[in-house]
């Protein structure tokens, strides 16, 4: 099981109020709904590893060189990751806490989550759940290989699983061509434009009649007398975009193959640091989501005494 770290502490942090503090009246609902829904997942649905994938760069140098509207308008003013005040001190307790706890946390310079969690479900040699509300990951579905979503849009508790089926229904396409789907319709919370009037009606149909972006591509550059579903507006809007076209795919693919050590998740039966997160569990009030936690994980009775 695969964690997109930041998408589970963001939705935990608008999910959960803020009136959940320390006993020193500090917000801690985003560390605490984080620890209550691994809990619910782990219960639920049975991993036999589990890694948090970390954003080390939330918005990457290179995809940012390719497509300067990447995430723009979510850069604060001062620069960095735009994140409620109350939000942001909360994560490097979170990670304190996942480290006591004996939780793997992975992330890579220069790269998001979402390229740690294409690296390790190619890696992997078994079935991944990758846990997100991020549509984003949907390219990495695998039936064959037995890669599946677990996509939280509609919160932890009612989790919808995606695979190749699911992708289908969605959006009218392929299982397996959701990043050329993305890089034509767009998608406006990452800064992608898309391609100017082409949406998600469009785009199927084109993926459909040629497969990929490379075959619509192709089909553009080679018709003479438009037919559907490249008509004349559409060719124009498809010809318009080419600068975009050439540099979305490198923006919006996923990557599978950045340099990380050797990944093990292997669930741990006790804390890794039972000391250091007795007093984290403490000083932050976390005692009854460490529970919750500790008996997902099988933990021996006491371990956070």
């Amino acid at each position: 099981m695969l964690l997109d770290a930041a998408s589970l502490y963001f939705r935990a942090f608008y999910g959960v109020p803020t009136s959940v503090t320390s006993p020193d009246g500090r917000p801690v609902n985003a560390v605490r709904g984080f620890l209550d829904m691994t809990a619910r997942l782990l219960t639920a649905h049975g991993p036999d590893r589990l890694v948090a994938c970390w954003d080390d760069d939330w918005r990457p140098a290179f995809r940012v060189a390719a497509l300067p509207s990447y995430k723009a308008h979510r850069v604060a003013p001062e620069g960095g990751e735009e994140v409620p005040d109350e939000l942001s001190p909360q994560v490097p307790v979170l990670v304190e806490v996942l480290a006591a706890a004996g939780l793997e946390r992975v992330g890579a310079p220069g790269y998001e989550a979402d390229d740690v969690i294409g690296t390790l479900a190619t890696r992997a040699r078994g079935p991944v759940d990758i846990v997100t509300g991020d549509r984003d990951l949907f390219q990495l579905v695998d039936d064959a290989r037995g890669v599946t979503v677990l996509y939280t849009a509609r919160g932890i508790a009612d989790i919808e699983t995606v695979d190749e089926a699911g992708v289908t229904a969605k959006y009218g396409i392929p299982g397996r061509s959701y990043a050329d789907f993305a890089v034509l319709r767009g998608d406006p919370s990452d800064g992608l434009p898309g391609v100017a009037g082409v949406g998600a009606k469009t785009a199927a149909a084109l993926i459909n009649e040629f497969g990929d972006l490379a075959g619509i591509r192709a089909a553009v550059a080679r018709t003479v007398v438009p037919r559907p579903p490249l008509t004349a507006a559409v060719l124009k809007k498809m010809h318009a975009a080419a600068d975009y076209l050439d540099a979305a795919p490198v923006v919006v693919a996923v990557a599978k193959d950045i340099d990380l050590p050797p990944v093990e998740g292997a669930l741990p039966r006790s804390p890794a640091d039972p000391g250091a997160l007795a007093t984290l569990a403490e000083r932050h009030g976390l005692e009854s989501s460490l529970r919750r936690l500790g008996a997902a994980l099988g933990w021996p009775a006491g371990a956070l005494d």
